[in-house]
């Protein structure tokens, strides 16, 4: 649900696997975090990709100590609001130039607070490697985009409001269970006591093979939450924000399993030690 397809209302999900950064003694150092309160990149942060909108969902880092920052891969997408297979849709290239805004709006793109460059998209690997798994081309919808040196120093791993991730959930979700979230569209005009929401999963979506989590949420992921990270309880990360659902379920949102994203990018990304980075400040599901 970029702004780059206003009406991108369709159905889909997205989804990944996990992994744990290693190093010196079997685990790497983590990198120096930016404040929680005072950083200005961060899961729910503005990202803007040649005019189109999306947000970050949690953040990521190597065995090398490079920082990325994930979104929706369609947010990179040149097809047509209804084009959501990352099997045949066409992207912008890797190399594509990212910022990272806060304020923005319809008609103004607020300022920039920090620069990137799109390295991993789902869509692009796929279509690559000739991908055929419908269940794969249908929900694995991540990207993931390097923070410049320069502003590296500028990121925090927290997710407003709630805290966390603590982890990532490979269990998926039940019905009933409670999800978090912090959506950033530019149509809230950078009114952010409206980007937190919490939600409750409808269970995992038949005949998937557990990559898409349909939910509802108090109010509904519109067109520039497209990317935003989902946390399960314990604050675990367990999906990204795809698309909004038409049917059969109208006005839910489609996330998928980050476990099954992450998973695929760790196998195919070239990115060596790619894991997700933990957020400094706890878990607190209260607002």
């Amino acid at each position: 649900m970029s702004l780059r397809r206003l009406a991108a209302v369709t159905a889909a999900a997205v989804l990944a696997g996990a992994g744990v950064a290693t190093g010196a003694g079997g685990a790497q150092a983590a990198p120096s975090w930016a404040p929680a309160k005072t950083a200005a990149i961060h899961p729910g942060t503005m990202m803007y990709t040649d005019g189109a909108q999306c947000t970050a969902n949690f953040v990521y880092t190597d065995g090398a100590g490079n920082v990325y920052v994930g979104y929706a891969a369609h947010c990179a997408g040149t097809g047509e609001s209804t084009d959501t297979d990352g099997c045949t849709t066409a992207s912008l290239p890797l190399g594509t130039p990212v910022t990272f805004n806060e304020r923005g709006s319809l008609v103004d793109e607020g300022t920039v607070v920090g620069r990137g460059t799109l390295v991993y998209s789902s869509w692009d690997t796929m279509q690559k490697r000739g991908e055929t798994d419908p269940n794969t081309c249908a929900y694995n919808d991540i990207a993931l985009v390097k923070v410049s040196a320069a502003d590296k120093g500028k990121v925090n791993p927290s997710v407003p409001v709630w805290g966390g991730p603590t982890g990532i959930d490979t269990d998926g979700t039940k019905a009933g269970d409670r999800v978090w979230t912090y959506g950033n569209s530019s149509l809230r005009a950078g009114v952010s006591v409206l980007s937190p929401h919490t939600g409750i999963s409808l269970g995992d979506q038949a005949g998937d093979g557990g990559w898409s989590h349909p939910l509802y949420t108090v109010t509904p992921g519109i067109p520039g939450d497209s990317g935003s990270g989902f946390l399960s309880a314990g604050g675990k990360a367990v999906g990204v924000l795809s698309t909004l659902g038409l049917a059969p379920l109208p006005a839910s949102n489609n996330i998928g399993d980050l476990a099954k994203e992450l998973a695929y990018a760790k196998a195919y990304s070239g990115i060596s030690g790619l894991a997700l980075a933990n957020g400094t400040e706890p878990f607190e599901p209260v607002v």
